[in-house]
């Protein structure tokens, strides 16, 4: 399943968002230091506010390395990937420790979420990539939906094992959110206060300016350029995902996402964008809640500590929790 999440960064101070309460404001005199590389399929970027520019340097090279070893060790397409040779294989050996905390968070959020986040959808994204310009036919749908079941997979530290001939993960709805929460941490480990990490998901610390905090732009799902919200970050991150981001069809019917219930895409959701604690936990409830529906999802998000959400429907209905709100434009 290749997901991208369609956030247009809006760096007003030359690289958006903030968090207020994260970190005292940043000298006058820091300057913004600014790295990328290429990893989950596009640019990831990492923005950085500091006075010493060697620091700044070497704390950005620890960061797009965490990156890009999460991509190496997640993606669905390098046969050197571990998530390829099990899905390859049906089963891998000895597993790297950042997959099973990954593959951990899954299980979790599929719990939470009653089945509506699930992994295992990949060999639906496998059936409706293939068929090109057309959809698969109902009697395929069935077929592929048979070897989905989140609780299928066993996962420890000595192996990782498919429950059935056939099955497959992608952790691209989660794997993005991880790798910004391992930048920050090694950002952190740097001695650094101030910073923006774009992975297709955000992730902040500090702010970009003494007054002004880290600005994102949130894609409209319809109109191409234009902002449904601009949100200022307060220490946490932001992730969007939308029926746009890959489309099977042109009318957004058939995507990328799917809910596991029926093998087919969710009918309600354009985009949710989610603000929650950590990267991973944005990732993903913004693809679990597009599964859920609008009421369902603001409704758990109620009761998840540090989770605000902005959801738009297929009529453009938008819908934000409070503090989302309180933070958006």
């Amino acid at each position: 399943m290749r997901r991208r999440t369609f956030i247009a960064a809006s760096l007003g101070a030359a690289a958006g968002a903030a968090g207020h309460g994260a970190a005292g404001a940043p000298r006058i005199d820091a300057a913004l230091h600014t790295g990328a590389a290429l990893a989950f399929g596009t640019t990831v970027n990492v923005a950085v506010r500091h006075r010493d520019a060697r620091l700044a340097r070497a704390a950005i090279a620890d960061a797009l390395a965490a990156l890009q070893g999460v991509d190496r060790l997640m993606s669905i397409y390098s046969p050197d990937s571990e998530v390829f040779r099990l899905n390859r294989d049906g089963f891998l050996a000895r597993p790297d420790p950042r997959l099973l905390v990954v593959l951990g968070h899954a299980r979790a959020l599929s719990a939470l979420t009653q089945g509506a986040f699930d992994i295992t959808v990949q060999p639906l994204w496998q059936l409706f990539n293939a068929a090109a310009d057309g959809l698969p036919p109902p009697h395929a749908r069935g077929l592929a939906g048979a070897r989905v079941g989140w609780r299928r997979v066993e996962a420890d530290r000595a192996r990782v094992l498919f429950g059935k001939p056939g099955m497959a993960i992608t952790l691209n709805g989660l794997a993005q959110g991880y790798a910004a929460d391992l930048a920050l941490a090694a950002l952190r480990a740097r001695g650094i206060d101030h910073a923006l990490v774009n992975t297709g998901e955000f992730a902040a610390l500090g702010a970009p300016r003494a007054t002004r905090p880290w600005l994102l732009g949130v894609a409209d799902p319809r109109e191409a350029g234009a902002l449904a919200a601009t949100v200022a970050l307060d220490g946490r991150s932001m992730a969007t995902s939308g029926d746009y981001a890959s489309s099977f069809t042109p009318d957004f019917s058939h995507h990328h996402i799917f809910d596991p219930a029926t093998s087919e895409s969710p009918r309600e959701m354009a985009s949710v964008t989610v603000l929650a604690p950590t990267g991973i936990e944005a990732d993903g409830l913004s693809t679990a809640f597009v599964v859920m529906g609008a009421r369902r999802a603001h409704a758990l998000a109620a009761h998840l500590p540090g989770v605000d959400l902005m959801t738009i429907n297929k009529r453009g209905e938008v819908w934000k929790s409070p503090a989302f709100a309180a933070k958006a434009a």
